[in-house]
């Protein structure tokens, strides 16, 4: 469920019409629900609800804008991270330190010092170089970490191969069958404190038999390490549960669903364990709202140009992915288009032959489904602004990320002298 929503003929936010919006903003801009984000995290609670003090670590990687990170900070999440561009962000939303876990296949030494301190709860290991550069980092602060190897179990996750990450052929973890002996060796390194496992097979799941099969890869793991004497007390379960983009294909398992599922097959584990949620938590909280250019006949079917582009919402381009579009003053006609965008890409597609709400230049139309992956993933591709972010609180609303200017993108070209 989202909070956008038609009232008076009009699509709202919450309390606040997104024409009102799009009038003070101008468009393309990323809009954003509070009360959305509020509820997710209070079901994916909810259906979490019986373990003992699990830890929800927000892939900040979703959605890292500081306004949204400074949300789900009020509600008790933690933060996943991936880079010290991360770290910072989490903290300054006022994520602590101890609720902070570090993953990521290419984490340097300079990232690793930062993160030792500032104090982050858990490194996730995804090699062991790796493993072998951070003892020396701990060793050479006086600091002992604590981490967790990141297994590889060779689960097919299920979705679209660019965002699979359980499959030996990936980047991610430690293969799964070497896993004791990587254990032993990181046992006899200094300055690490071996805690716990991880796992995360991908992201957009839409079926929970692969993280069935993946947690019970790993929970065999956790009987073999602690028979080898390691004392496993976390186990982190990632995060991947999808979220509806298309109408006309089956609903994802719901929060409660998986949580039923982590309970059974975690009893007895004897651990806490460590979720890593980013798209359900943010997907539906947002929207991108566009303007129509205008509609150019084309020779099956009308294009649609808007204003927003591929540098704005990567994700049609880079995995066909589908994004319901809808018009936010509906008038109840449907036409069939391809909806485009204007950089000079024929990827620039966000819609081929869509049955849609009809629209003319000049209406405004919403991205739905949009909070993740988004604005995090936006570039200046065609020398465009980036896009400006809206964070909307009930009769509320502020703009949490500014529109740059092009004079400012043009400004950060530095000419070298015999250019002068």
């Amino acid at each position: 469920m989202d909070h956008f929503q038609i009232r008076n003929g009009e699509m709202h936010v919450e309390g606040i019409a997104l024409s009102a919006i799009a009038d003070a903003v101008g468009t393309p801009a990323y809009v954003y629900s509070t009360a959305t984000l509020e509820r997710h995290v209070q079901v994916f609670r909810d259906a979490l609800a019986g373990l003992d003090d699990p830890l929800i670590a927000f892939a900040v990687k979703a959605n890292p804008n500081g306004a949204v990170l400074a949300t789900l900070a009020r509600a008790g999440l933690g933060a996943d991270v991936v880079s010290s561009g991360e770290i910072l962000r989490a903290r300054a939303a006022g994520i602590p330190p101890e609720r902070i876990i570090f993953s990521g296949v290419g984490k340097t030494a300079e990232e690793m010092r930062l993160a030792i301190e500032i104090g982050v709860g858990q490194f996730n290991l995804e090699s062991e170089p790796e493993a072998e550069m951070l003892s020396r980092v701990a060793a050479d602060m006086g600091r002992t970490v604590a981490v967790a190897y990141r297994i590889n179990p060779d689960v097919d996750a299920g979705t679209h191969a660019k965002i699979s990450t359980g499959k030996s052929n990936n980047k991610f973890g430690i293969p799964y069958a070497g896993a004791v002996d990587a254990y032993a060796r990181a046992a006899a390194l200094p300055g690490l404190q071996i805690r716990g496992v991880a796992v995360h097979i991908g992201s957009q799941l839409t079926d929970l038999a692969p993280l069935e099969a993946a947690f019970a890869r790993l929970g065999a793991l956790i009987e073999t390490l602690r028979a080898a004497g390691h004392a496993i007390t976390v186990a982190d379960l990632g995060g991947g549960l999808g979220v509806p983009y298309d109408p006309a294909l089956p609903v994802p398992p719901s929060p409660a669903d998986y949580g039923a599922m982590v309970k059974r097959v975690t009893a007895g584990w004897n651990v806490r364990l460590i979720f890593e949620p980013g798209r359900v938590i943010v997907g539906n909280a947002g929207v991108l709202l566009s303007s129509v250019i205008r509609v150019k006949q084309g020779e099956a079917h009308p294009f649609v140009i808007v204003d927003a582009a591929m540098n704005d919402l990567l994700r049609p381009s880079l995995y066909e992915a589908w994004h319901d579009i809808r018009s936010i003053r509906p008038t109840g006609r449907r036409v069939v288009v391809n909806v485009v965008g204007p950089v000079c890409e024929s990827g620039d597609t966000f819609a081929t032959a869509r049955d849609m709400d009809s629209v003319a230049a000049g209406d405004r139309v919403a991205f739905m489904t949009a909070g993740a992956y988004g604005a995090t993933m936006a570039s200046t591709y065609n020398s465009r602004a980036l896009t400006a972010e809206v964070l909307v609180s009930g009769d509320k609303w502020a703009v949490v990320r500014a529109r740059e200017p092009i004079e400012a993108l043009i400004a950060r070209d530095k000419l070298p002298d015999w250019l002068g």
